[in-house]
């Protein structure tokens, strides 16, 4: 899962060098937090936060097919 959104967060911002997924493990929820640069914040987001309800939704296809629940969470720095 972390693999994929650092896969997705990359393509969509100017400064992919500065994109960092950490993941949380609990015993049935794991939590990612995404750390993008300051100004790709926004691209991350999306008008009206489309492109992140994007990527949580396919988080939660993806997370579905192994039987676990993955949080993505967008963290501001």
């Amino acid at each position: 899962m972390k693999e994929l959104i650092t896969y997705i967060a990359k393509a969509l911002v100017d400064n992919p060098d500065e994109v960092t997924v950490r993941e949380v493990e609990g015993e049935q929820t794991s939590v990612l937090e995404l750390k993008v640069a300051k100004e790709d914040l926004g691209k991350v987001i999306g008008k009206q936060g489309r492109t992140a309800r994007a990527m949580r939704t396919i988080l939660n296809a993806a997370s579905a097919k192994i039987k676990k629940r993955t949080v993505l969470e967008i963290v501001e720095e």
